[in-house]
């Protein structure tokens, strides 16, 4: 090692030992302070930016000391490793223990083998959440993507096209379960009567027509397409704006040779734009049918899974939080990672190619 990079390897080691008592002052300040809440919060969030920015600084000047195939190799690690070994604490080993506590009974002392499998493809509760879950992923994703699509083809030809789009987008900016109280609103029902006035949009319309108020959360079956309104409410927009901006990609000259080789705009739809954009329109909805495998916070809000309406992570939920048989729960869970993964991986073969955007 040359005089130059021996000086550059003890500043470094300098910086190292600042950056450790950084850390460690840190970490020490952060739990023993409890006065103010709000600096406690600006040091937690200086003191967590500047140690990372240091950490990365210190890991990257030491592989540029390194000789060049040292340095290909050490380099890598430094920005993706720390992202890996986040990526492996919080999902892979949780996904382990889970898959390990499938395997026993409630207390998790006694190997059960598949007995938690077998109980979940013959109980009939997770059936019936299973075939929710299959409602969710066929008509949520219809109705998502099919709007969503309908949508970018009309707003694309109108003068109003960002007003437009932007109201169909909104809903994206609301969590599930704020669209979850929004939407119990719109199906509220007060128990009919002459002398009840009903707070509910939907039975107020009802109502005014004269109509009797109904109680459309409680209806077996038709309640679950109920609820996947609220889904395709949510997603419309961003079905509406990948697929927009597929169809923006879209050659004019071959739109126009279309129309000029006698095409009606109705062919030209099918026989020009979906061929075109059949890899996104593929992408968007396998990612809508990852939203509606592991739906929860609709159904938890407006139902709790009640009337015939419980999904899957529903029931994991239940399972695990509220009865505490956490072998059942952890099989559940498996069962909806293994739905899950197929659709992922997919979705990264689509990425892989290039063929998500086009």
């Amino acid at each position: 090692m040359n005089t130059g990079k021996g000086l550059r390897f003890l500043k470094l080691i300098g910086l190292f030992v600042v950056t450790a008592a950084l850390l460690a002052g840190g970490f020490w300040f952060l739990k023993t302070y409890q006065e103010s809440k709000i600096l406690l919060t600006l040091v937690a969030i200086v003191w967590g930016v500047v140690s990372v920015a240091l950490l990365y600084f210190i890991l990257n000047e030491a592989a540029e000391i390194l000789p060049q195939k040292g340095k290909t190799l050490v380099l890598p690690l430094v920005f993706a490793g720390p992202a890996v070994f986040l990526l492996f604490w919080y999902l892979v080993l949780p996904t382990l223990r889970t898959l390990w506590l499938s395997f026993f009974d409630m207390t998790g002392t006694q190997f059960l083998g598949l007995g938690n499998y077998m109980n979940a493809f013959t109980d009939g509760i997770i059936l019936e959440s299973l075939g929710n879950n299959l409602l969710w992923v066929v008509f949520g994703t219809a109705g998502s993507v099919g709007l969503g699509l309908l949508i970018a083809v009309l707003a694309d030809r109108s003068r109003w096209e960002s007003v437009f789009k932007a109201l169909i987008f909104l809903p994206m900016a609301i969590s599930f379960v704020g669209a979850g109280v929004i939407w119990k609103f719109i199906y509220a029902y007060k128990g009919g009567g002459t002398n009840v006035v009903e707070i509910g949009l939907l039975n107020a319309i009802v109502t005014s027509f004269g109509g009797e108020s109904q109680a459309w959360l409680q209806f077996p079956f038709w309640n679950n397409f109920f609820l996947i309104i609220i889904m395709v409410w949510l997603q419309t927009g961003y079905a509406m704006v990948i697929l927009s901006s597929a169809i923006k990609g879209i050659p004019s000259e071959l739109l126009e040779a279309a129309r000029v080789d006698g095409a009606n705009e109705f062919q030209v739809f099918y026989k020009v734009i979906i061929p075109y954009i059949y890899g996104t329109l593929l992408t968007v909805a396998t990612t809508v049918v990852i939203f509606s495998l592991k739906l929860f916070d609709i159904v938890r809000v407006m139902t709790g899974g009640n009337f015939g309406t419980n999904v899957i992570a529903n029931e994991f939920y239940l399972r695990q939080f509220s009865q505490g048989r956490t072998g059942e729960a952890s099989a559940i869970a498996i069962i909806l990672l293994i739905a899950v993964v197929p659709v992922l991986i997919y979705n990264l073969k689509q990425f892989g190619e290039r063929k998500a955007f086009k």
